[in-house]
């Protein structure tokens, strides 16, 4: 028995010890994004591979806020939709498709915005109903059309927590309810604000740097 004991300490130390070794994340190597030192920037209109289409009109309405909050001048969307629809680009995935050079032709930014976003709603699971966003995120160099940035976010429901109460079908009728009213709502627009702020906002570990109208412009990363 205590050879046992003995034995369990020294595993769950160990695994402790492991699991602190591997939470750390390498920092982003932010060299070409100190160089360029962008100031205006250019959203386009999200990717969506999610089913949900409610998502890239979503996401698009709340990267305006981050960004602008952590120091650059971004384009209003309103603009950016109108501009591209006069030319004839009505979706996603052809706003994307345009080369840098030719953003930087008609909208003169320094620097563009690309977002994907591979999961959005709300989903019925065994016991519970989740509503869950995930994003992905690049900024590139109009300019030049090097790789500034690029990172991912994820906000979900999941993360305030369930409540046990009712029993098992309790549970049930909570995760149906709430799955039915959160797609008739879309509670994952709410979802969607959170993830932009990770993605978009700083201060984040490997996040975007701030931008220069930011106190912390200019700061190396590791200050932030």
């Amino acid at each position: 028995m205590r050879n046992l004991r003995l034995y369990l300490s020294i595993t769950i130390l160990s695994l402790l010890m492991l699991g602190g070794c591997a939470t750390k994340v390498p920092q982003y190597d932010y060299a070409a994004f100190m160089k360029a030192k962008p100031k205006t920037l250019l959203v386009l209109p999200p990717l969506n591979d999610s089913p949900e289409v409610k998502a890239t009109a979503s996401m698009w309405s709340h990267a305006t806020l981050p960004l602008s909050e952590a120091g650059y001048y971004v384009l209003p969307v309103t603009l950016v939709d109108e501009t591209l629809k006069q030319n004839g680009v009505f979706n996603a995935s052809d706003a994307q498709a345009i080369s840098a050079a030719k953003l930087h032709e008609v909208f003169g930014a320094d620097a563009a915005v690309y977002i994907k976003v591979t999961k959005y709603g709300t989903s019925f699971q065994v016991l519970a109903s989740e509503t869950r966003i995930e994003a992905e995120g690049r900024i590139v160099d109009l300019r030049t059309g090097d790789l500034l940035w690029h990172g991912n976010a994820v906000a979900s429901s999941a993360e305030e927590g369930q409540q046990n109460q009712g029993g098992l079908a309790g549970l049930l009728i909570a995760a149906v309810v709430k799955q039915i009213i959160g797609t008739a709502t879309d509670a994952a627009y709410k979802y969607g604000g959170i993830a932009s702020n990770r993605l978009l906002g700083t201060p984040h570990y490997n996040g975007i740097l701030p931008g220069p109208r930011s106190p912390f412009y200019g700061q190396p990363p590791a200050a932030q």
